[in-house]
């Protein structure tokens, strides 16, 4: 691996500056505008929407005209897209551009969900080398100024990479960015993420900023990558859930060795929570989704529960109080349960550090019939694959 000492904190990603190279990774059922502004309110970078289906946007299904909704505050708007069909992934773009909905545009080839995969889309398309050039270029020419990315996997398993191939495509194409998880399809979250992946990435492509992502629990996680890779900038995913105060954490982390930022006064900067902190932002974050969902609370409510696991991870929060939080019906119950837990209870430490989100283990990677018999597409049955953008949300 290279070591590289960060002096300008600053990422450019085409016409955008973003004052860290830190971006949200979109997380299907999780980076709505909510949780996108909250994480927002504690630090600075690029918040992507969840993943976006290039057919349901086509057709202006109203989920996906929720997904793509950004609020006021929101700047600049970013939206992921994924597709399969070269033709709807470009009209998608352009609806994108011509009704001013985005800032940036992101295409997603690293999903390793199987109802996505399946249908050759995610993290199996790139495998397909002129399926995948298509697409970028038709999307690049479609977006116009607007800057678009992507973002991938090093390919479907070990003895099928793809990740250089697609960069090198990509930037052909004219990308603005290219991210690299640094995990196979098949691996899913499992084991340890493949930094060495993203290091080779970045000696390859030089035109454009290369973003790491995998692994990043922690601002010095963040730090680490960018020392020992090389990379311009970060993407983090799951290291996020329940503590969106983390990219406060990392503004000051980069903008420390930049030489922006004393670097105790980054140590400082650091969150440690107490428990009281932690309620604030799961209220906040309520809050946020009732207006997200139109007034509607009780549904609010209903999505909030998911993090509680993720909220309270190493605070001496017992079993019924986290059940209740997990049951909980409406902002009025939240603060009633809120009232009998300790708010200043401390920051447990290590055991609200590391890994978050189930990280579950390698797996056979679901695909179409025949996919790995060649790299070619000839033989692709598109009203087939045409089903794997039925959704909504790909996640």
């Amino acid at each position: 691996m290279t070591s590289q000492t960060l002096t300008d904190p600053r990422l450019r990603i085409g016409p955008l500056t973003l004052d860290v190279p830190v971006v949200l990774a979109p997380m299907a059922g999780i980076t709505n505008t909510a949780f996108r502004r909250l994480c927002r309110e504690y630090g600075a970078g690029l918040y992507v929407s969840e993943m976006i289906t290039s057919r349901a946007l086509v057709e202006r299904t109203p989920a996906s005209l929720r997904l793509i909704k950004h609020h006021e505050s929101e700047t600049p708007r970013s939206i992921q897209l994924y597709g399969v069909d070269p033709k709807t992934v470009s009209e998608a773009v352009r609806f994108l551009v011509d009704e001013d909905l985005a800032d940036h545009i992101d295409l997603n080839f690293g999903c390793p969900v199987p109802k996505v995969t399946r249908k050759g889309g995610g993290s199996a398309l790139p495998w397909k080398s002129d399926l995948f050039r298509a697409i970028v270029e038709g999307a690049v020419q479609a977006a116009g100024e607007i800057p678009l990315t992507i973002k991938m996997r090093k390919g479907i398993d070990a003895d099928h990479l793809t990740f250089i191939d697609a960069a090198k495509a990509a930037e052909g194409a004219g990308v603005a960015a290219i991210a690299l998880h640094g995990r196979t399809a098949n691996e899913f979250y499992s084991g340890q993420a493949d930094w060495s992946s993203i290091a080779t990435l970045k000696e390859t492509i030089t035109s454009v900023p290369i973003l790491g992502n995998g692994d990043i629990w922690s601002a010095e996680d963040a730090i680490r990558m960018v020392r020992e890779t090389g990379c311009d900038g970060v993407v983090v995913g799951r290291g996020c859930l329940g503590r969106p105060w983390l990219f406060g954490d990392l503004a000051a982390a980069f903008r420390a060795e930049a030489g922006e930022l004393s670097r105790a006064d980054a140590e400082r900067a650091i969150a440690r929570p107490d428990l009281g902190f932690v309620m604030q932002a799961m209220r906040r974050h309520t809050e946020l989704l009732v207006e997200f969902f139109d007034g509607e609370e009780d549904r609010a409510c209903r999505d909030i529960r998911k993090h509680v696991a993720w909220y309270y991870k190493g605070y001496g929060v017992g079993g019924d109080t986290r059940r209740a939080l997990a049951a909980v019906e409406s902002l009025e119950q939240m603060d009633e349960i809120f009232a009998t837990m300790d708010g200043t209870m401390p920051y447990p430490g290590e055991g609200a550090e590391g890994q978050r989100g189930r990280a579950g283990s390698p797996k056979r990677v679901h695909l179409p019939d025949g996919w790995l018999t060649s790299r070619e597409s000839a033989s692709i049955d598109y009203a087939e694959l045409a089903e794997a953008e039925r959704d909504d949300s790909g996640g």
